[in-house]
């Protein structure tokens, strides 16, 4: 006699309440993908893309960021604490989860797997490169000139622009289906017409920030802008000299 088959329910599990004390995290672990740390990855990239316009548009640009009122509280408030307990509680979420992509190879679960590790490419892309430009080298708050050369520097190892493309798309594909997810689980998305729709978005959002990503790198590899000064006082000199 055969055995009753259960069937899998299709989609996105919504977040919902009574399923234990993780569900207030969970919660706060899905909308924190999305603002702030998704607020600011799509106001980094925007102004990353500045440098396409050359070392000075994209000096005044960082500028114009470390001028902010009180931009050091912004910083913690607003990027690294909720980078921390987004990344955190991420990988805890990962390590009790039981992910079956070998022995069931749906398209949701490789889309399951790919999204944790996504996550974890772009958790240490994003902590060195905060690590980098924000507390080693040139001071970026007292000298938001030097930023472009500060860049170049780092990029003129081959290593590093591989590294960094290699984060760009990791993140910018796992916020992209994190938005995807976000939009399913609470209930943004709930007819499948809908979440398709959102798929295509998603997929378009995620082809364009790599787009834009990559296109920010090859400009800090431009020949004509090769010679950029490192030290803010040559740079100053030379913007005088202009």
């Amino acid at each position: 006699m055969a055995s009753a088959v259960t069937p899998v329910a299709r989609g996105v599990p919504p977040i919902r309440a009574g399923q234990g004390h993780s569900f207030f995290l969970r919660r706060l672990h899905s909308l924190s993908g999305i603002i702030p740390i998704g607020a600011f990855l799509l106001e980094h990239f925007i102004s990353n893309a500045f440098a396409t316009n050359g070392p000075h548009a994209y000096g005044e640009q960082v500028k114009f960021l470390t001028g902010l009122p009180f931009v050091q509280v912004l910083e913690w408030v607003g990027i690294y604490i909720p980078l921390l307990f987004h990344s955190l509680y991420g990988f805890y979420i990962w390590f009790r989860g039981q992910s079956n992509v070998a022995d069931y190879p749906w398209a949701g679960n490789f889309m399951y797997a790919a999204q944790r590790w996504t996550g974890a490419i772009a958790f240490v892309y994003m902590a060195w490169h905060i690590y980098t430009m924000r507390f080693t080298g040139i001071h970026l708050l007292a000298h938001p000139e030097a930023a472009f050369a500060k860049v170049q520097a780092e990029f003129a190892n081959p290593w590093a622009v591989a590294f960094y493309a290699v984060g760009i798309v990791a993140a910018s594909w796992h916020f992209s289906y994190g938005l995807y997810l976000f939009c399913a689980k609470w209930g943004i998305t709930v007819s499948d017409r809908s979440r398709k729709a959102m798929g295509v978005v998603s997929a378009v959002l995620a082809i364009t920030l790599i787009a834009v990503g990559l296109a920010t790198i090859s400009a800090f590899l431009r020949a004509d802008w090769q010679n950029t000064p490192v030290n803010p006082s040559d740079m100053t000199q030379n913007l005088k000299q202009k």
